[in-house]
């Protein structure tokens, strides 16, 4: 496999599908996400992606639909980003996040909706990841990470710019196990003085932040920056007058989504089996702020992923049912629940999980970014519950899907223990039956397949179906949308049972005629990666595997990773063990049982899994004489996402299953 692979016929198919379905050069929004809907129900902000080129990172700006004529338009030029835009209380102003003055350094910006002029805030010390306004629109609470925290792993689990340090070539790289650039802290914006200052004590890092009331603010807090800190995190509350900290609740999993009633009384967070930060998805909890009383509400089988109070007693959530995305909204008086919206075709929110933005004011009338296997993302509103699209950024991706897939199959299976396994298979129109299969493994392990949009960052799998492959993309046992029970079962048990969730349904689809059994590939990312290198150790039907950002030795993932609790807590192990599972459950231990041609994939920046990882299984593998290839990318993370990375991306994993288990045999 060469280094340049530019001047190839699948990189060039690879290149014409980006450049198709994001309108590359037009001026126009490839991509929409983080809606907000304006005061007044008349129109929408998002953040939309407009793409330049395709040699070049892809910008974001600041966008409009205006919902009774559906047009819209670019209100931001940046350079650089600008994303994340919010309404104030009166809508005159938004309130958005940019980098236009340096490079990764994102702060607060203005922008006023009748002049179109933008101001900017303060600067505060790190950047800005997220913010909110308070109940009365009086002020504005910041969530700042230091300059050098790292971002999360579904972000891409890199190292932001640090700050003031010598850059010359020959220096080295210092970790002193004491950095503490990597804090992050709640900041305070006032308006009507323009003051910033930071709210949050010392000591604390407040890794989610979001107001309780208009004079408190709600965290998730641990005592510790680094990224294994936020596993074991509690929920607290800030007193912004004196900066007091207490602790009022410390869950038995992790939390995410906090929020609380515009009159402070009542807090609303999300408690779940997670594997990664900002991927929270399980059990609702009600908080009375005063008494400390928990509840914990039945949600009807929802696994909640976003909170938002629309009154003091109402609160609106997303989430994940099974395959279906929900909208509902839950009476805290009564703990009673009503659906509002729901589709398994078509999910709302961001890559990771579900979520909405209130409309108007109004209760239960809110827009989202819509989007599906075989729909691209729209600006959608609803109001009532009656659904309506008001934009869609359809750039010849729907037309193009109606020619690739045969259908969009929700499954289910029993895996050997009899647990209902469910996942969605991608039928091609080209070829025929027994088609040859990958089997696409998510991340986590605690993540979900629902429907999605493939323009982003899955070019390949349309590029696979456009030659005949299937895709099956399964949902085991610690998956999202089941339950929190379900997604526990792979706690501590990770490489164990979950492994014949998958082999189950590959079994069930040669038995149902649907897949070929000498044609199946294997791929995935993070835990797939894992999943990748772990399943053809344990099985050697696989013809050919891709394993993306991988782990491959638990020990060394433990010791040089940014999130050394995330493999203790899901071996349940320790790698002092030397029986245990941090080496049992390692695919190097396992490389002599391999046979499967494996092409190893990683990022050299990768702090969440370390491209060593990738690079000890393609060793191991080239030891016991299997064909092996280790691709890094130099400038990627946790998983390759910029351009013109992905497109090489695309290009080398249809390469290696076209090699090994070609569609035209």
């Amino acid at each position: 496999m060469n280094k340049d692979i530019q001047d190839t016929p699948l990189f060039k198919q690879a290149h014409d599908l980006y450049r198709t379905i994001r309108n590359v050069g037009s001026g126009l929004v490839a991509e929409a996400v983080d809606v907000s809907g304006a005061p007044n129900g008349k129109s929408v902000v998002f953040t939309g992606t407009i793409v330049d080129s395709l040699d070049a990172p892809q910008a974001t700006r600041i966008c409009a639909t205006d919902i009774e004529t559906d047009a819209t338009q670019v209100l931001t030029s940046g350079p650089n980003n600008d994303r994340l835009p919010k309404y104030s209380q009166d809508g005159t102003t938004l309130a958005f996040l940019s980098d236009r003055h340096k490079t990764g350094d994102f702060q607060l910006y203005f922008l006023d909706i009748e002049s179109g002029a933008v101001t900017a805030a303060a600067v505060v010390e790190g950047w800005v990841e997220y913010f909110h306004w308070s109940p009365s629109g009086h002020a504005i609470v910041l969530g700042v990470a230091g300059h050098g925290a790292d971002v999360s792993g579904g972000q891409g689990a890199v190292t932001s710019k640090k700050n003031g340090e010598g850059n010359a070539s020959w220096m080295p790289t210092v970790e002193t196990g004491d950095e503490g650039f990597r804090w992050r802290s709640a900041w305070l914006y006032e308006v009507e003085t323009k003051k910033v200052w930071q709210v949050s004590p010392a000591g604390i890092n407040t890794w989610e932040v979001n107001w309780c009331g208009d004079k408190q603010l709600l965290a998730v807090t641990s005592p510790a920056p680094g990224e294994g800190d936020w596993y074991t995190a509690t929920l607290s509350l800030i007193d912004i007058a004196n900066s007091d900290f207490r602790t009022i609740y410390t869950p038995k999993d992790q939390l995410g989504w906090p929020s609380a009633s515009p009159n402070g009384k009542t807090i609303a967070i999300v408690e779940a089996v997670c594997s990664d930060r900002w991927v929270v998805a399980g059990d609702l909890l009600l908080i009375d702020v005063k008494s400390g009383k928990v509840d914990r509400v039945n949600a009807a089988n929802i696994d909640v992923t976003y909170t938002e109070w629309q009154s003091d007693t109402e609160l609106a959530v997303a989430g994940l049912r099974s395959l279906e995305t929900v909208i509902a909204t839950v009476d805290s008086t009564t703990q009673s629940l009503s659906e509002v919206w729901s589709h398994q075709e078509i999910s709302c929110g961001s890559v990771f999980f579900p979520s909405f933005a209130r409309l108007g004011g109004q209760a239960n009338d809110y827009t989202l970014v819509t989007k599906g296997f075989m729909q691209s993302p729209e600006i959608v509103v609803i109001r009532k519950g009656v659904y309506q699209s008001i934009a869609s950024f359809d750039h010849g991706y729907n037309a193009l899907l109606e020619t690739l897939v045969e259908k969009m199959e929700p499954l289910t299976w029993k895996a050997p223990d009899g647990l209902e396994i469910e996942g969605w298979l991608l039928h091609p129109k080209a070829g025929a039956k027994p088609y040859p299969l990958v089997m696409e493994v998510h991340g986590g392990p605690v993540a979900n397949y629902r429907t999605a949009w493939l323009g982003k960052n899955a070019i390949h799998v349309l590029m696979l179906l456009q030659k005949g492959y299937a895709v099956l993309r399964p949902n085991p046992r610690g998956s999202a949308g089941r339950g929190v029970e379900f997604a526990r079962k792979v706690k501590g048990d990770m490489g164990g049972a979950d492994t014949y969730d998958y082999l189950s349904g590959l079994d069930y689809l040669v038995d149902k005629g649907l897949c070929d059994p000498e044609r199946i590939g294997v791929m995935g990312v993070s835990y797939g990666g894992f999943m990748s290198s772990w399943l053809v150790t344990q099985d050697t039907r696989f013809a050919a595997a891709i394993p993306v950002a991988p782990v491959t030795n638990k020990v060394s993932h433990h010791l040089t990773s940014n999130i050394p609790h995330f493999v203790s807590l899901f071996l349940d192990d320790h790698y002092t063990n030397p029986t245990g599972k941090y080496f049992e459950r390692s695919p190097i231990m396992h490389a002599h049982k391999v046979k499967t041609p494996t092409l190893n994939i990683c990022g050299a920046l990768d702090r969440c899994t370390p491209p060593e990882e990738a690079m000890q299984f393609h060793h191991a593998l080239l030891e016991n004489n299997v064909e092996s290839v280790l691709v890094t990318y130099p400038e990627e993370g946790h998983g390759v996402r910029s351009m013109p990375a992905a497109i090489d991306y695309a290009a080398r994993v249809v390469d290696w299953f076209e090699t090994h288990m070609s569609a035209n045999q």
